[in-house]
């Protein structure tokens, strides 16, 4: 088993600018994709960030230039470091993992399509207000 917890969450004012960390725990070594999701209230969850093993990263459409993916693999940690933050930001913001172990599945929203991932953090609220 893989455990995700995330933290840096909170509120800021539009354009002001946010880290979201995530600590990896647990069974890592079948894990070859890491990514980041959101959920705002009334829509569904949607992969914003991920990065896969062999090191190809990918950005949804709508947070590219301004959300930077990256990874400590010495500290187990996945960051997200988010700038010139959106009111249409505010969401729970979401780590996940998964192991092509046993198959990939993939999920696509808004024409960004990413691993349907295996493991989940509990979320953390990222509340952006003009």
């Amino acid at each position: 088993q893989v455990q995700l917890v995330e933290s840096g969450g909170g509120s800021v004012q539009a354009e002001g600018t946010l880290r979201l960390s995530c600590a990896v725990s647990g069974d890592t070594s079948s894990i070859d994709y890491m990514g980041w999701f959101r959920q705002a209230p009334g829509k569904e969850r949607e992969g914003i960030a991920g990065f896969y093993s062999k090191g190809d990263i990918t950005y949804r459409d709508s947070v590219k230039g301004r959300f930077i993916i990256s990874k400590d693999n010495a500290k187990n940690l996945l960051y997200l470091q988010m700038t010139s933050l959106e009111p249409e930001d505010t969401a729970i913001y979401y780590c996940a993992a998964d192991s092509s172990d046993d198959g990939i599945k993939t999920r696509c929203s808004g024409g960004y399509c990413t691993r349907d991932a295996k493991y989940w953090g509990q979320g953390t609220q990222v509340t952006v207000f003009s």
